[in-house]
């Protein structure tokens, strides 16, 4: 199996702390100024907005709610690291009266300022963000001009009349201008707003941006008007572009990168004092430290191993793939979001249906990925998963499409959700304890949740209830998966019925906000509606109910693949049986290989003994016996060299050959929505581009 997972993100971090390691050791000092000059002082000066604009980033996609844990998180590694560098800091005669005041504004050892600086610039950024993006980066941008001044452009700003008095007062509290109040909140929302180009824009506008930023480094370093020569009027283009070009080639995630960027940049200056001494001790500072180039090698090396080592310690995470796991492709996702969107009619959105995990697919990654597409309505079946999606950062609509206890209502009104009125009593009794906002569920058929349309009293009276702000008004259409006669006839009934109630509902003066009925197969056999959304439901995920024929059928992808492993082979001789009941018997000389997935895991338990196949090597294999909780068994007898470890593939492709989500539910006398909404937790989640050859 190949797994696409291209860690773009966490490689450029720790490329990006080395870079720092090469800013403290100046690798090319003795060889060329020019060059060295280059390397330290431009190409170094992206290391530390990256790391802010990856933290911004995913702030962002919580909706800023992990903002306290991320600054919690990084006051105890500021409190750890500054006990770390304590000895140096006494040996070098710095722990002074002023020591505690370093401690709050410039951090106490000289790469230790990210910590102090990271602690004020979230929360600055984190309100400039409640301005929205144009004024929030707007106000960040114009205290980065600022800081600017009092950096790169010190000499020239300094000549503005009452500049230089200003600057000295900012210098009285901080030492740089490169601080968490007019250099962290930048980068912070430059992150967070996850510009988006094509890649060939997003590398182009990289290297235009570094040759800007290079030409004005070198043009003020000809100047002599440099103070710390860390902030250019170039670098928020790089960072917008780079970024973005990152984002491109980012398909997953490297946690173990991540742990060690951060030690190598808490680390390196211990090591370089280490090399530093040994190289006296040794005798050796004529190679080791005064040529700079084996200086840093050494430094670096020496930083590496020991972050390496310390992360060898840290006990490793349960991998998704250990066991049995579902891979979503999440660009099979957006892809389907897109071709959705131009099947809508003009005016119409995309409301995106994520109910029971998003039918097996991970409510929150979903959700996320599809806002990320411009997706900004989600549909879910009760309370607890739209808090869940609210707790994820998810903005935008989120309805509720079943039933909530009236007494729940504080809870709507918390998370902001929008809540189905389900019968003419329920929303009475949403509206006592309310406000709350509604969309007003119309049966026109199906008999499940709503009023029914022809009672257009009942209807009123709920219009008329004050905390009762109606925000839509929707109906289901319960045969629109069918295109025999007698179907079709009762789904136009059913249209009938709901445009007449909502036509009178407007001649009565009624406000009704959002209208809509079309579910997935609404889409497929309708045309179109003249309604605010589709809800969007199992055709988001790229695969049908069941094998109906249909109408039309977008270019849609699945999503999911399901994978597991072997975790023995066993070779029976006739005559012997296996698995509980002894249902299977071997009639020939049979390996069997028993596999890590089972009924436990929410397959369905008959599929073994229906016709259940899975792929191993890239061919198909039976399932035979009782499927168990937790293991399954496949004859595979005609397939060579099956191992333990090997990937078994029970939906998803492997090599030429595929198994659908709707082949395993058709075996079992289900549908796919069953199917997939059955897949539990325990299964492992892996995001990326999957393909297995």
């Amino acid at each position: 199996m190949k797994m696409e997972k291209r860690a773009a993100l966490d490689w450029a971090r720790l490329a990006a702390a080395v870079l720092v390691v090469c800013n403290h050791t100046s690798p090319l000092s003795s060889f060329t100024a020019a060059g060295d000059f280059f390397l330290t002082r431009v190409l170094a000066r992206l290391s530390v907005p990256l790391f802010l604009m990856i933290s911004g980033y995913f702030l962002e996609r919580s909706g800023w709610r992990s903002a306290r844990r991320l600054l919690k998180k990084t006051a105890l590694l500021y409190a750890a690291a500054a006990a770390l560098y304590l000895p140096l800091n006494l040996y070098a005669g710095q722990v002074t009266p002023d020591f505690f005041w370093k401690f709050v504004t410039d951090g106490t050892f000289y790469h230790l300022w990210y910590f102090p600086a990271l602690l004020l610039g979230v929360p600055i950024a984190k309100g400039l963000r409640r301005l929205g993006f144009r004024a929030g980066l707007a106000a960040a941008g114009a205290l980065y001009l600022i800081g600017l001044g009092g950096d790169s452009y010190y000499g020239l700003a300094a000549r503005i009349p009452g500049a230089e008095s200003l600057y000295g007062a900012v210098f009285q509290v901080f030492t740089y201008t490169r601080n968490g109040l007019f250099y962290v909140p930048l980068f912070l929302l430059l992150g967070a707003a996850g510009v988006r180009l094509s890649r060939r824009t997003a590398a182009l506008g990289t290297l235009a941006g570094l040759a800007i930023m290079t030409a004005e480094a070198f043009w003020l370093q000809s100047l002599g008007v440099q103070r710390h020569d860390s902030m250019y009027l170039a670098l928020p283009l790089v960072m917008g572009c780079l970024f973005a070009w990152l984002l491109e080639l980012n398909g997953g995630q490297r946690r173990e990168l991540r742990y060690l960027s951060a030690l190598v940049y808490l680390l390196h200056p211990w090591c370089i004092v280490l090399v530093r001494g040994a190289a006296g001790a040794l005798g050796w500072e004529c190679w080791m430290v005064e040529n700079s180039l084996i200086h840093f090698t050494a430094a670096a090396l020496l930083t590496l191993v020991l972050s390496g080592l310390i992360l060898t310690l840290r006990p490793r995470p349960l991998r998704p793939m250990a066991r049995a796991w579902r891979e979503i492709d999440l660009d099979a996702l957006a892809h389907n979001a897109v071709v959705l969107q131009k099947c809508l009619a003009p005016g119409q959105e995309l409301m995106a249906v994520v109910k029971a995990d998003a039918y097996g697919h991970g409510a929150v990654q979903i959700a996320r990925r599809l806002q990320r597409a411009g997706v900004r309505a989600f549909a879910v079946a009760c309370l607890s998963e739209g808090i869940a999606l609210r707790k994820a950062g998810i903005r935008g609509t989120v309805l509720i499409l079943g039933w909530t206890d009236p007494e729940d209502t504080p809870l709507l009104r918390r998370w902001r959700l929008t809540q189905t009125v389900a019968d003419e009593a329920h929303g009475h009794a949403l509206a006592a304890r309310g406000p709350v906002r509604v969309h007003l569920g119309l049966d026109t058929g199906m008999h499940r949740l709503g009023v029914p349309a022809g009672d257009r009293e009942a209807l009123g009276r709920l219009f008329r209830e004050k905390n009762l702000r109606i925000d839509g008004v929707f109906s289901h259409l319960c045969v629109s998966d069918s295109l025999e006669k007698g179907d079709e006839d009762y789904t136009q009934r059913q249209l009938d019925g709901f445009y007449q109630a909502v036509g009178w509902l407007r001649s009565a003066g009624y406000d009704l906000g959002a209208v809509h009925i079309q579910s997935s197969y609404g889409l497929l056999n309708l045309p179109p509606q003249p309604c605010r959304y589709l809800r969007a439901g199992i055709i988001l995920y790229g695969v049908p109910s069941d094998g109906s024929p249909t109408a039309a059928w977008p270019d849609l992808r699945p999503v999911l693949s399901l994978r597991a492993r072997v975790a023995s082979v066993r070779r029976l001789t006739p005559g012997e049986g296996a698995g509980y009941g002894l249902v299977f018997q071997a009639r020939r000389e049979t390996i069997l290989a028993v596999v890590t997935i089972g009924y436990g895991d929410g397959l369905p338990r008959q599929l073994s003994q229906t016709g259940g196949e899975a792929l191993i090597r890239g061919r198909r294999c039976s399932m035979v016996g009782r499927m168990c909780m937790d293991q399954l068994f496949l004859d595979v007898t005609e397939v060579p060299g099956v191992n333990p470890g090997d990937v078994v593939t029970l939906i998803g492709r492997d090599g030429g050959q595929e198994i659908t989500a709707w082949e395993i539910a058709e075996c079992c006398g289900t549908i796919t929505n069953e199917l997939l909404a059955s897949l539990n937790s325990r299964l492992g989640l892996l995001s990326g581009r999957c393909d297995c050859s």
